[in-house]
């Protein structure tokens, strides 16, 4: 049996299981390792795992994987966690880095009271107001890729395309995301991968988000990528000017910042809490 040594971590109560490989050199991560080290009964229990080793070129490199032991997308959560626990093994050179993600380049910023800022690349593929059939009804929704694909929709749309009378769709706390998100993240429009599923809500100028993550297979608590698709298409939709605060299920606050240049996004940003809960070590 291999020791893997840990810490576990939350970026706004998106958790993640960080794996310094300096400290396992002889890691050898697989699907199967990777779903029982999240597994929240039999292992640590997260939504990922992010690995992080040295750089000659940049500060540090992560590696993500999802719960389900896939890769290769973003992670904004994971990666304000990943410049939180840079920071914490003496990896920065003050407090801007420059790292890779999945092989990507990304930067961030450690900002005062556990705050850390992510640098999003723009946006990819962006389309406004469109139907998709859940629930056997059509509802409408907006799609945009901030380096993992996002659906976003109203609930208010919701209620309206649907006419329901049930009160779960008037009310984001009690709204099905489960039921209604894993039956969209598989529509045959977003294959083959499938999509990230976005619910929201604006109440007094703040965004109420819930997101069914794909990967997961389930809600989380915030997702970050889901958090800065929804506010950029607020801003588009909406008129919703940044910085756009978001209120996540788990109950923290993220900021999305972007400026519009050329009728393009750019400096995109996302700003929230990030903190090392527990170190350990596990056998697998």
């Amino acid at each position: 049996m291999e020791k893997i040594s840990f810490k576990k971590m939350s970026g706004a109560g998106n958790d993640f299981i960080v794996i310094d490989k300096n400290l396992n050199p002889l890691l050898n991560l697989d699907h199967k390792i990777i779903q029982k080290l999240c597994d929240r009964r039999y292992g640590i229990g997260a939504d990922g795992v992010i690995t992080i080793c040295d750089s000659k070129k940049y500060d540090f490199e992560m590696e993500y994987f999802n719960a389900d032991g896939s890769t290769g997308s973003l992670c904004g959560n994971g990666a304000r966690c990943a410049i939180r626990f840079a920071e914490n093994s003496s990896r920065l050179h003050g407090n801007k880095t420059n790292f890779l993600s999945n092989s990507v380049p990304y930067t961030g910023e450690v900002l005062l009271d556990n705050l850390i800022k992510f640098d999003f690349n723009s946006p990819g593929k962006l389309k406004l107001n469109f139907k998709v059939k859940a629930a056997n009804q059509l509802i409408n929704s907006s799609y945009v890729d901030t380096g993992s694909p996002h659906v976003v929709i109203k609930i208010d749309d919701v209620l309206k395309d649907t006419n329901r009378l049930d009160s779960r769709y008037s009310d984001l706390d009690q709204f099905p995301v489960f039921e209604l998100g894993r039956e969209i993240r598989f529509l045959k429009e977003f294959s083959p991968d499938g999509t990230n599923v976005n619910f929201m809500k604006i109440i007094d100028g703040i965004v109420h988000i819930r997101t069914y993550e794909r990967g997961v297979e389930n809600e989380t608590l915030s997702c970050g990528t889901g958090s800065t698709a929804t506010a950029i298409i607020i801003h588009l939709i909406d008129n919703l000017q940044p910085p756009i605060t978001l209120l996540t299920r788990g109950g923290d606050r993220l900021i999305v910042n972007f400026n519009i240049i050329n009728q393009k996004i750019e400096n995109l940003s996302l700003t929230g809490p990030a903190n090392i809960i527990f170190s350990g070590e596990i056998l697998t």
